[in-house]
């Protein structure tokens, strides 16, 4: 039996994949999630062998739990089921050690072809984003990306430099660069170009 914790945000969503795995005569759905912080308790409460997660979820991100339960050496695999075909994504996906990558569009038997892979040991990737993301190299680095997702949020420099506790100056540094790399106009279009291309 594949023991699964389930994070999507949305719950009719959520509600609709809970009871379709249950349909499956292997797995079991043993732990459902609203939000990031609710998906790393419930992997820790039910110690699931797979989390199927949404990448985009308030607080953490499907793949900072990702990322977290590396940190915590667990051994629960991850496999990513989402709307965004960004490669972008997908590249800090594989980054972040996920196990699996499926977009919600694809029909149910792939999903549970995908989880049955992923907890096999196998890694499993939506085929129409495998080539693109040897397409699209993410060209910001941790600092530029940090600071970018802090302009999303509309924050100002002065409160991006305050926030993370540097010098306004060297705000605005990172800023210009990131917007060069990018082609970019402005700080606002950086941010909206790296967002789209499932850099931040």
């Amino acid at each position: 039996m594949i023991r699964v914790v389930l994070a999507e945000d949305q719950a009719m969503v959520r509600g609709a994949f809970a009871q379709l795995l249950d349909l499956q005569p292997d797995v079991a759905v043993v732990g459902t999630a609203g939000d990031g912080d609710e998906a790393l308790a419930a992997v820790a409460l039910h110690r699931p062998d797979v989390l199927l997660t949404d990448i985009e979820m308030p607080g953490k991100s499907g793949l900072d739990v990702a990322q977290e339960l590396v940190r915590r050496g667990d051994g629960t695999r991850v496999l990513i089921i989402t709307t965004f075909a960004r490669s972008g994504y997908l590249r800090r996906a594989m980054d972040a050690g996920v196990a699996g990558y499926v977009l919600k569009d694809a029909p149910i038997a792939e999903l549970v072809s995908a989880l049955r892979r992923v907890h096999a040991g196998e890694r499993v990737v939506a085929p129409e984003l495998a080539m693109a993301a040897w397409d699209s190299a993410d060209p910001l680095t941790p600092r530029e990306r940090e600071l970018l997702r802090e302009v999303t949020t509309g924050a100002s420099n002065a409160d991006i430099a305050a926030r993370l506790h540097l010098a306004e100056g060297t705000v605005r540094n990172y800023l210009s660069t990131a917007m060069a790399k990018l082609g970019a106009k402005n700080r606002s279009e950086a941010a909206n170009t790296a967002r789209d291309r499932g850099w931040l």
